[in-house]
């Protein structure tokens, strides 16, 4: 602090507004396309850690460029929605990154919706960080993009449990009859 700076313990007669800044949310999103269908995934890592996952079957086809915007547009709602205002997102594709970052031109015009919709939805939030990460960096959204294109579409939402679990089969005697009774 330079020299010719005083601090002051005088504070006006008014309330003080005070802002709070809370740390960012962790997003991570990929896109899945194949013949057979297109998902989108996303990961959120909250601020005490805690992990939510998302897991969504796009119902059209589209290219792999598409479903990665449709995953990084669900996303963007989703924090649009609960008003978390600052976010640091992450994704392996350079293309959408660099697009967002205006450091790639959009050249499809069938991108330029998505690309649009991005941004306007980036614009609504106080604070968003774009960044490049490698492949092995984001595997949870990469499996839930491709879970989600590979199930067959219904008209409801479908609710899978992923459950950490271990078998570990009983061992029987010799003796004992290995058929169940009813």
């Amino acid at each position: 602090m330079p020299a010719q700076w005083e601090l002051s313990d005088d504070l006006p007669e008014e309330d003080v507004l005070m802002i709070e800044v809370m740390p960012p949310w962790k997003m991570y999103f990929d896109g899945a396309s194949h013949k057979e269908g297109a998902g989108a995934g996303v990961v959120f890592v909250r601020l005490e850690g805690e992990v939510l996952l998302y897991s969504f079957t796009l119902t059209q086809n589209c290219s792999n460029i598409v479903a990665e915007y449709q995953a990084l547009i669900l996303g963007l709602e989703i924090v649009v929605d609960v008003k978390q205002l600052s976010l640091k997102v992450y994704r392996d594709s350079q293309l959408v990154v660099n697009q967002l970052l205006d450091l790639y031109e959009v050249k499809k015009p069938e991108l330029l919706p998505y690309h649009n919709y991005a941004k306007r939805l980036i614009g609504w939030l106080g604070h968003v960080e774009l960044e490049h990460l490698s492949k092995k960096d984001k595997k949870q959204a990469n499996a839930l993009a491709k879970l989600a294109s590979t199930l067959p579409m219904t008209d409801k939402e479908t609710r899978i449990p992923i459950c950490k679990s271990w078998v570990i089969p009983p061992i029987f005697s010799d003796n004992e009859d290995d058929t169940f009774q009813e």
